[in-house]
């Protein structure tokens, strides 16, 4: 069985050092990934030529677990990964320290880890998106506001309405209204609603 090195280069020249050093001896080839924040190992070119180079019988080697990511966490998910994906492992310290080639207890808690860490997130950008629309906010792209909610936003702060009871009413976020208001209008075009045609609003022309 041969054995491919993956050492993960990131600012600290003497990690690279120890794994080098720890790897030399009993790998066949060694392939360096420079470190970075990308995850997928489809997004990582260093990773990918490391698992090009391992051959049937033969095993990926790192020195810890964290040496396939940017953190221990991650790089127990890209260990799973890899063996989900028939790659062969080997880690020579720490948590995850033996070899990898299929299910295993081990593997097993790690598959429920990343479950368990999936949920909290999503459960985490819910909490965000709702606390969001509370504040009165949007959350991700704009969406597209017509001509007659525009017409609404602005007769009704004519009228005297606060900014969040106009968006409260028409159903966009207080950003939306403060957008829409801060755009100097010479007229309005025709509009029309489920109430008819609206006359056409000019402002400052007396009309």
């Amino acid at each position: 069985m041969a054995l491919i090195g993956l050492i993960r280069v990131g600012t600290d020249p003497q990690d690279a050092r120890f794994q080098r050093q720890a790897l030399e001896p009993i790998c066949s080839r060694l392939v360096e990934e420079t470190a970075s924040r990308r995850r997928l190992i489809k997004n990582r070119p260093g990773l990918l030529a490391a698992v090009a180079e391992v051959g049937d019988g033969d095993a990926l080697t790192v020195t810890h677990a964290r040496s396939l990511s940017t953190s221990m966490v991650d790089g127990l998910e890209t260990l799973l990964d890899l063996v989900d994906r028939g790659v062969a492992v080997k880690v020579l310290k720490g948590l995850a320290a033996g070899e990898h080639t299929g299910d295993s207890e081990f593997l097993d808690d790690v598959r429920e880890l990343t479950r368990l860490r999936r949920e909290l997130q999503s459960a985490s950008i819910v909490a965000e998106i709702r606390a969001t629309r509370q504040r009165g906010t949007s959350y991700g792209r704009p969406r597209m506001i017509g001509d007659d909610v525009k017409f609404k936003i602005t007769t009704r702060r004519a009228k005297g309405e606060s900014i969040r009871a106009i968006a409260e009413a028409v159903g966009v976020s207080v950003g939306s209204v403060h957008r829409i208001l801060s755009v100097p209008t010479r007229g309005l075009r025709r509009i029309h609603s489920v109430d008819g045609v609206l006359d056409e609003l000019r402002r400052g022309t007396g009309h």
